[in-house]
């Protein structure tokens, strides 16, 4: 059984990086969004439209990305409370400690994980 009061902190800290990284991925979205908003050229015509294109695509996938992990943060966190953190989704067994270091929110074994996202 892992020492759940460490992997709570952790998730935690780990929860309030993302948020503050969503923070910026939301700001960055509207600065490109402003910017492409200014342009009162096509961004297919455009020489800077496909940039500011590409730039609002990424910065929104980015976005997606972020948004993800922090409901995996938060599954995470509801299975520390109620007392099957740890244990593998799949097959029941545990999950290994090392990999709940490295990613603390999965909840799968080395072994299920492989094949997923």
């Amino acid at each position: 059984m892992p020492d759940v009061d460490r992997f709570r902190a952790l998730l935690l800290a780990v929860r309030g990086e993302t948020l503050a990284l969503i923070a910026g991925q939301r700001g960055a979205i509207a600065s490109v969004s402003e910017a492409r908003r200014d342009s009162n050229v096509d961004d297919e015509h455009d020489p800077e439209g496909s940039t500011i294109a590409f730039e609002l695509s990424q910065a929104t996938t980015l976005a997606k990305g972020s948004a993800s992990r922090l409901e995996e943060i938060d599954a995470a966190l509801a299975r520390i409370e109620d007392g099957s953190y740890g244990v593998c989704a799949v097959c029941g067994g545990p999950i290994a400690e090392g990999r709940l270091e490295a990613r603390p929110w999965t909840p799968y074994c080395i072994e299920h994980a492989r094949g997923r996202a």
